[in-house]
Order: structure tokens, then sequence, then C-alpha cells
């Protein structure tokens, strides 16, 4: 098969040739429709964010497809089935395997393709702004990078619970889709303060800056707010308030995805589970739908990632072999 590698040297994409994946107990193997790019797969391609002990070395951490053969101890799936999968890696590439456990059929009304734009992000947002800071209806949850495939999915998602949306963005286009999306409040970080304008309002945010943006976060926090940390853009060490925090009686967490288990407590399972119980039902009614920025060849991989950098990319690149 058809896989992207990456030059340790250089950082450069290529095309290479690999043996075709079997899978194992549990796991399907799934000919793949497209995979999305990931930030974590520009960290690393750099390097800086290895994949957890025993994942496929291969960029990518979702894909949609057709399950192509299925292993041992595999229940609810079939060869034929169309699902999106979340993965530790290996989604650059013509085939992929995945745990049956994180598969998820593709929901009614979206094509195969688009499907790919779905599970890393509905995983990510599920777990951090609903099981990780509970939002409710009425609360306002503030979302750094509005314009980003997380972002774009968490405004959809926030506004179908009934929260007050704001976002942050650092440019007009990427402000003018974030308000298409449902955004009520929409901030420039380049000539704007999300710190001064939401001051003690902000009951949920999330995060991906990490340190750069920690003392203001605290200050946007609402009483009994909750900040979420899924991203270090800004860097790993900042200072935190904790008299600020205290006064707000305010929660700060950190998660991240890739590296949970894949089953058993706060596992991949898990998250997938929810996922389809509560955010699936809202793609079926059109609530939430995928943002896909661009659609190109597998071969093509350095400019999707280049795209992803760009101000003109608003939502999910994906990849198709």
């Amino acid at each position: 098969m058809r896989a992207i590698g990456v030059d340790e040297t250089t950082q450069d994409l290529r095309l290479i040739d690999l043996p075709v994946p079997d899978p194992g107990p549990g796991e399907v193997r799934i000919a793949v429709a497209a995979t999305a790019v990931n930030r974590a797969d520009l960290m690393q391609r750099r390097g800086l964010y290895p994949p957890p002990p025993g994942a496929s070395p291969i960029l990518g951490l979702e894909v949609s497809g057709t399950v192509d053969a299925a292993g041992p101890e595999v229940e609810g799936l079939a060869v034929g089935d169309e699902v999106g999968a979340l993965l530790s890696g290996g989604g650059y590439a013509e085939y992929a395997i995945a745990p049956a456990t994180q598969c998820l059929p593709v929901p009614v009304g979206v094509a195969l393709v688009d499907a790919a734009a779905l599970p890393e992000v509905a995983c990510t947002v599920h777990s951090n702004v609903v099981t990780e800071a509970g939002l409710r209806a009425g609360e306002t949850l503030l979302i750094h990078g509005g314009g980003s495939g997380i972002g774009t999915h968490a405004i959809q998602l926030g506004k179908a619970l009934g929260a007050t949306v704001a976002v942050t963005v650092g440019s007009e286009y990427k402000a003018q889709r974030c308000r298409e999306l449902g955004a009520d409040i929409v901030i420039d970080y380049h000539d704007e303060d999300f710190a001064e304008i939401l001051r003690d309002r902000a009951d949920v945010i999330l995060d991906i800056m990490g340190a750069k943006y920690l003392p203001r976060n605290i200050d946007a926090l609402a009483p009994h707010g909750r900040l979420v940390i899924i991203g270090m853009q800004g860097g790993v060490e900042g200072t935190l308030n904790i008299g600020a925090l205290l006064a707000k009686r305010g929660r700060v967490s950190a998660t991240n995805l890739r590296g949970r288990p894949a089953t058993g407590p706060h596992s991949k399972a898990e998250v997938v589970a929810a996922v389809r119980a509560q955010v699936w039902p809202l793609l079926a009614d059109g609530a939430v739908r995928p943002v896909v920025s661009a659609r190109l060849p597998l071969a093509d991989a350095a400019a999707a990632h280049d795209l992803l950098n760009s101000p003109e990319s608003v939502g999910k690149v994906l990849l198709t072999p």
C-alpha cells in the first residue's frame, strides 16, 4: 500500500510503499477513503509529538472508509461497513488498522470522505467540553482557535447544547465563518483582548494555547468556571494566580486524547461510545456538520500541512488516497 513517510533529517513528506497491515484481535482493517490533517501531525513531523508505544509511526489520527477485514473478537462490525475511526496513528495510508471500539458509523447525510473530518474533533470536543467541563444550557463557552477543526465543531456543539459561544480568531475570514456556524461573540486576537471582553463571564474555556493564555483565561473565567487545556501552542510553562482561581472557585484541567488507553476507565472506547450516543444524533439532525476546508490527494500531504497553518483554512483539511 501507499503511505506517507517522514524524512527524519529534512522532515520532508514523501510517498512510500508498505505492506498492507493485518488486523489483530478486536481490530479491523479499513480501506481508507480519507484521512484528516491534525496539528498533532505537524508536531509529530517535527519530532515533537512521538506516537504512543505500540502505535503506528505513520501520521494520521483519524480516517473514514470501508471495513476491509476483521480480526478475531470483533463485535458489531462486518466487512463492507462504512465507518469513521479514531486512531493513535497510521491514517496517512491506503489501509489503516483501528480497534473496533474506536469506530463509528458514518452519520446519516454525511459523505464517506467528509466523515474523516469527525472522529478526532468530535471525541476531543465532547470529552472536554461535556464530559470534563460539564457545559450546560445557558452557560458561556469560550473557544480559542474558533476557525480550527476543533473550533468549528465546538461552536456547533456548544450551540446545540444551548450555550452562548465566544471564539477567538486571527482573520476576518475566519471570523465570518465562525459567525455563520453560530458563534455569538467573535474576538480578533490581533486587535482585541478576550479577557477584557469576557472578564468573569466564561463558564467553560476550551484552550489550545496553554501557557501564553493562562493568566487571561483565569481573568475570563466566571465564578465556578472550568478551564480545559488541550494544547500548548503558546508554551508549556505559565504563571497561575492561585488567589484569582480560588476567588472564583474555578477549576483548571488538562487532557489529551491520543495517550488514553484503548479500553477501561477514561479510555478511548468510553469517549467514542459517548460521542456515538450524544453527538451522532446531532449530526443526523443536521445540528452539527463536518466543516471541510479542502480535500487533497495523499501525495499532496505537505501542501495540506501548509494549508492547515494558513489564514485561509477553516475546519478540517482532508487527504484522499
